[in-house]
């Protein structure tokens, strides 16, 4: 049995095919392979939930961002276009990122609780991640979510 959102990817790339839609089609080949690769790695072959192929397009998307920015600063913006492109139809699969705003709230609600806990400074960074980031998971890239603690805790 697979999961919703694997379901969903197969069936959307079926859908490319027929359409004769390149860009989609070859993005979530590419989506659908690095899942599986993630199945099978390992000890024995698994079925990843919901969540963990989730996890695989986030990381999938992040790729795309990265090496788009690696073509734009080389001058290849051809190519820099392309991992755009790419990293739109992946991102149309994960929920809505938080805007800085939301992410921020989120943020000193945790520095304050940390506070109230005893943590104070640079120091509580740890402590404020482990709380900020269950409530973010999906919703704010790692970075972010570290940039937005480091600028709050420093004050």
């Amino acid at each position: 049995m697979t999961t919703k959102l694997k379901s969903k990817l197969q069936e959307d790339l079926t859908a490319a095919i027929k359409e004769r839609d390149e860009l989609r089609s070859s993005t979530l080949r590419m989506t659908l392979a690095a899942i599986t690769k993630e199945e099978v790695a390992g000890k024995e072959k698994r079925e990843l939930s919901d969540d963990e192929v989730l996890k695989v397009i986030t990381k999938e998307a992040k790729k795309r961002r990265e090496a788009a920015d690696a073509f734009a600063e080389g001058g290849r913006a051809e190519s820099a276009e392309r991992e755009k492109a790419e990293g739109e139809v992946l991102a149309t699969y994960l929920p809505k990122q938080l805007s800085d705003e939301e992410l921020t709230d989120i943020v000193a609600q945790a520095v304050e609780e940390a506070k109230a806990a005893g943590a104070e400074g640079p120091r509580a960074m740890g402590a404020v991640m482990k709380i900020v980031n269950p409530k973010v998971v999906g919703l704010a890239e790692g970075g972010r979510v570290a940039a937005t603690v480091k600028k709050l805790l420093a004050g």
